[in-house]
């Protein structure tokens, strides 16, 4: 038997399904902070949304199919199982990095955004 075809089939639909999970938490719950990034603009922000996911994907789906290939010897069901773990934990450790980048970028962005908002604000009402 053949055990590689094995972690293929195992791994390709298990990284394609958390890659999709994972991006669909992100466009969902991002698109808020996006709003009010872009100071209620919701047209921008759908658009830079759909422009980070397809980023997100590109960059896992990419990663994942570079990795596919497995150098590991696999000779038994038990090293099945530990060169797909070894392979879905990485990309579950990619994600979960993707994840927290994206969470650092709105923060920046939001915070980058009401400190210009509080410039403007101030220049707008300057005492005279």
């Amino acid at each position: 038997m053949n055990y590689y075809l094995l972690v293929y089939g195992a791994y390709l639909p298990i990284t394609v399904l958390l890659t999709v999970w994972v991006a669909r938490t992100l466009f969902t719950n991002g698109r808020t902070f996006l709003v009010d990034i872009f100071h209620g603009n919701e047209a921008l922000a759908d658009s830079v949304n759909k422009l980070l996911i397809t980023g997100f994907y590109l960059i896992n789906v990419g990663y994942a199919t570079l990795t596919l290939r497995s150098t590991a010897e696999v000779h038994s069901y038990q090293q099945t199982v530990e060169t797909l773990s070894v392979k879905v934990g990485t990309i579950i450790l990619i994600l979960g990095a993707m994840h927290f980048f994206n969470l650092y970028v709105f923060y920046k962005l939001r915070n980058r955004a009401h400190d210009d908002a509080r410039t403007l604000d101030f220049v707008l009402n300057k005492p005279q």
